[in-house]
């Protein structure tokens, strides 16, 4: 391969919905580079792209993929991004580190979910998107139809390019109004004719030749100015207004393609050398990489990947990861394409490339040339939509199971695993049911562990709503040593924004406490609690009362009424016995934690679960359907609003409602809406869920008993 200059560089990532070709199409652009001598297909299980077991198997992809072609004095870099939402961290590195987008869209299907969810993702990240029609050569296709679902989606941004001559299994030309030519295709592998337009398409491409003349001169005021004088602009001229509008996302230009045929790939990249915008990158600066992907690769072990940000690489350079301040080598440099890497000597800014065997680098580091400290903003994924808890069949698994969870949320950052120590689960949080799948299906089938995935408990947690008070007396006498400790106590709820005054009725009597000292802890779990001693008369020694601190905390981390973690709870420690001899520390732990569960259990104990403020784009024609969902997940909906012809439903959920939730939500709506969620609050349970949770969990602990 030859060095290519930053300025001869094109990064493009291609977006659309599940099968509207983009695998199909990078093959084409690959065959057309000269990278392949030999197309291959999904139905073949030979693409370049889906190169993976899992992919043939599925026939999909679900990884992003780094490929290059090289064209017209051109190296365009491309990442092939997976259309579905599930496995959205594609799209989303895609948008990151290329510098404009290429949208398929089916001819026979139109604008479909994965071309709006990109489509919002592309115009998030302010990229410059071509939008190429796709198998335009298929019964079903339909020209109009998706030029009309074009302009639904993306308003006034698509502007033809070109259009089909024969649209459906005849299909064999493109009119090109941009250059006014026809291509004429004499065969599967993009050889074509050049030709005029007969005179019966030719009103038809002076129209919208005009439509783009007036386009071009949109993107600058004094194209604009011309075309107001003289009604003309060049083709130079129209190149320059285009370019403008192009690279503002002011413009969409609609190409026509048929991947599997290789028909129009040659014109589409063509279009992207001249019309894509470049990197812009300090040439000259120090070095700089940033890895936007990981992944673990048959013969070659631990892959990097990265884009150049400045300066050049070269290969036996040492780097430092800004992360942990290591130092790595770069031994080998590689241009990618799937599995199908070329070694190259250096990289300059913004080209892409990898390397392998690098000893502790993970996705969204920086590595720089030594002194330079410079540090890329790491790439920042959606929020999880989708959680579940995960175990080995055979609990010998578990410590091997745990190793391939960590390294498959190292490749996939959309993929996150934690073990609760609360709940006493593993839980997996991803982007949805399909993600979680294809995950068990590499743990059976790569790692060979056999696993199960659970609904995850839930993280409740307990709190008071009245005063209450308790006494307990611990007492050993077994021979030998004995254990005495006696602890009486009050409780009462923290409110915000009101103090206590420490006075409340115990046996009977109006009784006004006197605060020695006042201990406030914030809890790692959320909440607080307060530990307050009003003992009198040395009636338990200062020595005993972390000891009682101690047995309170243990408690507070195992609620009494469901082992959840309690909040929220004031204790005062008033009273208590002592013996000079059997009295120790852990014969007040004992009193202490036993003395604050009956109180807890006496001041009209509650259970909070946890609030998520869930945010639904959803089509109107399914909003109903939605919001009756929600309602029956025990929602409460505050407040909606519409967005580009999508309506946007905002509801209080709670945690415990949310199981599979994308899943049904996919289900409702033909997988046309997405949502977010976001922890708010924990607020009360409703007395009958109480009531299930304390049956469920007085059940539990009959069965370890």
């Amino acid at each position: 391969m030859k060095n290519y200059t930053t300025e001869q560089i094109r990064n493009v990532v291609l977006l659309g919905g599940t099968r509207s070709g983009k695998t199909t199409l990078a093959e084409a652009m690959l065959f057309e580079g000269k990278v392949i001598d030999r197309r291959g297909t999904v139905e073949g299980k030979n693409t370049v792209s889906d190169n993976t077991e899992v992919e043939q198997i599925f026939q999909r992809s679900i990884y992003s993929t780094p490929l290059y072609a090289e064209y017209k004095d051109h190296k365009i870099n491309v990442i092939d991004a997976p259309g579905a939402d599930d496995f959205v961290e594609g799209a989303i590195l895609g948008l990151n580190v290329c510098e404009s987008a290429i949208m398929l869209v089916n001819a026979g299907q139109g604008v479909e979910v994965g071309t709006e969810i990109h489509g919002r993702y592309a115009e998030q990240y302010k990229k410059p998107v071509v939008l190429a029609v796709n198998q335009l050569d298929t019964e079903k296709s339909n020209w109009d139809n998706t030029l009309d679902s074009l302009h639904q989606a993306f308003g006034g941004k698509p502007v033809v390019i070109q259009f089909p001559v024969n649209a459906g299994v005849n299909f064999d030309s493109i009119v090109d109004v941009l250059k006014m030519k026809m291509f004429k295709f004499k065969d599967d592998n993009g050889a074509f004719e050049e030709c005029e337009i007969p005179a019966d398409l030719k009103g038809k491409a002076e129209d919208l030749h005009a439509e783009l003349m007036e386009k071009a001169a949109e993107g600058d005021e004094d194209l604009m100015m011309k075309f107001f004088d003289e009604g003309e602009l060049t083709e130079e001229e129209m190149h320059q207004g285009l370019r403008v509008g192009f690279d503002k996302g002011e413009t969409y230009p609609v190409f026509c393609v048929c991947a599997k045929k290789d028909v129009g790939v040659r014109r589409l990249m063509e279009f992207v050398t001249e019309f894509c915008p470049a990197p812009e990158m300090d040439v000259n600066g120090q070095t700089s990489l940033f890895v936007y992907k990981t992944a673990l690769e048959q013969h070659l072990g631990d892959v990097t990947y990265f884009k150049v940000m400045s300066g050049k690489i070269t290969e036996g350079q040492d780097v430092i990861n800004m992360s942990s301040e290591t130092k790595e080598r770069i031994t080998t440099l590689y241009a990618v394409a799937g599995k199908k890497k070329e070694r190259v000597t250096e990289l300059v800014a913004g080209d892409m490339g990898c390397t392998v065997k690098l000893k502790a680098v993970k996705t969204n580091q920086t590595l720089n040339a030594p002194g330079y400290d410079k540090v890329v903003d790491p790439i920042t994924f959606p929020p999880f939509k989708y959680r579940c808890a995960i175990k080995a069949v055979d609990e010998k698994d578990e410590e091997k199971l745990g190793e391939a969870l960590n390294r498959a949320s190292a490749e996939d950052p959309t993929l996150r695993v934690e073990y609760s120590r609360e709940l006493k689960q593993t839980i997996i949080n991803g982007m949805g049911e399909q993600q979680i799948n294809i995950l068990k299906w590499n743990l059976n089938n790569n790692y060979k562990i056999d696993v199960e995935f659970l609904a995850p408990k839930i993280p409740y947690r307990e709190t008071i709503t009245k005063v209450a008070n308790a006494m307990y007396r611990h007492k050993k006498q077994s021979g030998g040593a004995g254990q005495f400790g006696e602890v009486h106590l009050v409780v009462e709820p923290i409110v915000e924004g009101v103090d206590t005054t420490a006075k409340f009725k115990i046996d009977g009597k109006e009784t006004q406490l006197n605060i020695k000292s006042r201990e406030e802890f914030e809890l790692p779990w959320g909440g607080k609690w307060e530990f307050i001693n009003c003992v009198v008369g040395g009636a338990i020694d200062a020595s005993f009362m972390p000891a009682i601190k101690k047995g309170i905390t243990q408690r507070l981390e195992e609620g009494p009424l469901t082992g959840s973690y309690a909040r929220d709870i004031r204790v005062f420690v008033y009273d208590g016995k002592m013996h000079p001899v059997d009295s120790k520390e852990i014969a007040f732990i004992i009193a202490g934690r036993n003395a604050f569960r009956e109180a807890f259990k006496n001041a009209a104990p509650k259970i909070l679960e946890p609030i998520y403020m869930v945010e639904v784009m959803v089509p109107a024609d399914c909003m109903g359907d939605v919001m009756s969902d929600l309602q029956n997940r025990r929602g409460m909906i505050e407040g909606m609003n519409s967005e580009k012809g999508f309506q946007i439903l905002r509801a209080r959920v709670p945690l415990a409602e949310l199981y599979k939730y994308s899943t049904t939500l996919s289900s409702l709506t033909s997988g046309r809406a997405t949502f977010t969620q976001e922890f708010i609050e924990y607020q009360q349970v409703p007395a009958d869920v109480q009531d299930k949770l304390l049956k469920a969990y007085e059940a539990e602990q009959q069965e370890e008993d």
